[in-house]
């Protein structure tokens, strides 16, 4: 697990979206899953956990990318401690949180993504990271997190 520092925000692998001693030594309160192939997380209590079966190159839908997006960036905005996991740790987690910092911060989604592979190892799938890149702004920005 790598935190991407300056935020309360962990990227780790589906492993250790299942290792709870150190997801609550850490002060973690959600868990997003992002992986379709593997098991969805036990349920504990007191832990906040969205499950979102992508798959790591295309033929995602659309909208389960952006609700994924959404759900992470909010879970930023909110504060919230928060471990984005996937199979490897190392294509879904890192650009599913480049996209979430991206509509949070208001930067583009190449610096966001060149941040979070400065904080953790990645390998994101182009496939993937073109289907992100595509989604239409305003799928993104409808009635989402907004800045007094």
């Amino acid at each position: 697990m790598n935190q991407i520092q300056s935020y309360p925000l962990w990227i780790g692998h589906g492993g250790e979206g299942h290792n709870f001693p150190p997801i609550f030594d850490a002060g973690i309160e959600a868990v997003v899953e992002l992986a379709a192939e593997e098991p969805a997380l036990s349920s504990v209590r007191n832990l906040i956990s969205c499950r979102f079966p992508l798959h790591d190159g295309v033929g995602n839908r659309p909208e389960l990318l952006v609700l994924a997006i959404r759900t992470v960036a909010s879970l930023i905005e909110s504060g919230i401690p928060t471990l984005v996991c996937c199979s490897g740790g190392m294509s879904r987690s890192p650009a599913i949180v480049a996209a979430a910092l991206a509509l949070v911060n208001h930067d583009s989604l190449e610096e966001c993504l060149k941040s979070v592979t400065y904080h953790h190892p990645s390998d994101v799938s182009p496939g993937l990271w073109k289907e992100i890149t595509r989604l239409p702004h305003e799928l993104l920005e409808v009635g989402c997190l907004t800045r007094p």
